[in-house]
């Protein structure tokens, strides 16, 4: 992929140049889904497909960025001053608006910028997958400043900058797993973080015989435009009704009993289902780990089971897709656990799948959920990577 990206570098900016080469992973979080913001626990490991970028300070102030995988109508690269950078776009350049974001961000935390740069970006992570290309592309974009403009940027400081441009750049309220899962990933581990803290631990990923398949509904998965913001709402109105008879802090402070105790307290039944999808998925996710450090591989998979049941009746961000692919793969003999993963609202499932059972999972499914659903469904076969950063070449 590099090879390709040089030529096309030479050709968009400059052929005299020696840009660095940086990559940065996709996520797929393994359970754990929909309480980063909420105070809880994600599981989540970084994968080896993603964004790469070819990146070099130019001179001036100016900041040129160029897309291969959604430029190829344009000659020139989109130009902006870094001074000039205040509002995000519309329009079929859209994609500039996370790059544009850490920009934003860091100049709002003092950061400044010594030089022009200019950045090519290249994937091969599937776009509105749920696969994070935003958070891979926002990480990605801090690394490069960081290094080529000496920030001197530390990984969790480089997640918690992507979440703020997202939030408040772009307007996705995202919690903070995306983007750390990505900047902070381990090869062949998976990552336990409290959203609370900022707490984690590497837990080994050891699926022994068993691989990682992540399938794609191709459903397109596009969360600032879907319910994701208003289910971060209902949370939140029923944190405030329990508060008024528990001091908490978040919703994850709670456990399940403890929920069941102070239910009545929450006015909305809607905002009840939602607050028991976080709570009792923050302790699936405790469980989880556990189950991994002990070895038991089918016991991890009956909490991704679990955890799909309770986004699909209580979270309700699943779709009919998604569900498909999860039952369809429960009743395949071979496969460990099966769910959706990422924001919801189309992408993603994941599944845990004994090796010699593989063929027949992606022959089964994929017939079956075409028939289904009018729709082909996409297969990845997945490894863990490290977290984000620049490439020896």
């Amino acid at each position: 992929m590099l090879d390709g990206m040089k030529e096309t570098y030479a050709k968009i900016f400059s052929p005299s140049s020696k840009p660095a080469a940086f990559f940065s992973p996709g996520r797929v979080n393994l359970i754990g889904e929909h309480t980063d913001h909420e105070g809880g626990y994600v599981f989540p490991c970084a994968l080896d497909f993603g964004i790469y970028a070819l990146a070099a300070p130019r001179p001036g102030n100016t900041l040129r960025l160029y897309s291969m995988n959604f430029d190829g109508e344009y000659s020139a690269p989109f130009e902006a001053g870094f001074d000039g950078i205040t509002e995000k776009l519309n329009g079929s350049r859209s994609w500039v608006n996370y790059p544009l974001g850490v920009v934003s961000v860091l100049k709002k935390h003092g950061y400044s910028f010594s030089s022009g740069i200019d950045i090519l970006y290249s994937g091969n992570l599937p776009d509105g997958a749920g696969l994070s290309s935003s958070a891979a592309l926002e990480v990605l974009t801090v690394r490069i400043f960081s290094d080529l403009l000496g920030m001197n940027i530390d990984g969790v400081k480089a997640a918690l900058y992507s979440q703020e441009a997202e939030n408040d750049f772009v307007g996705m309220h995202c919690g903070i797993m995306d983007q750390f899962a990505i900047s902070m990933g381990r090869k062949n581990h998976a990552v336990l973080l409290n959203c609370s803290t900022l707490e984690y631990s590497y837990v080994p990923l050891e699926l022994g015989t068993c691989k990682l398949i992540i399938t794609n509904s191709n459903v397109p998965h596009s969360l600032v435009g879907s319910e994701y913001n208003l289910r971060r709402q209902q949370c939140e109105e029923a944190l405030t009704d329990i508060k008024r008879a528990k001091d908490i802090s978040c919703l994850c402070d709670l456990t399940l009993e403890e929920l069941d105790e102070y239910s009545c307290a929450v006015k909305s039944p809607v905002n009840l289902k939602r607050a028991r999808h976080a709570v009792s998925e923050n302790a699936r996710a405790i469980r989880a780990a556990e189950a991994l450090r002990a070895g038991d591989l089918h016991r991890f998979g009956r909490l991704m089971n679990a955890s799909h049941v309770s986004l699909r009746d209580d979270y309700q961000v699943t779709v009919p897709e998604l569900d498909t692919l999860a039952e369809l793969a429960w009743n395949i003999p071979g496969v460990v656990g099966s769910r959706m993963t990422g924001g919801g609202f189309g992408g993603c499932t994941v599944s845990i799948v004994e090796s010699d059972a593989a063929d027949e999972f992606i022959g089964k499914i994929g017939a079956e959920y075409e028939k289904r659903t009018g729709r082909k469904a996409s297969f990845y076969a997945a490894q863990t990577s490290d977290g984000t950063g620049r490439l020896n070449e």
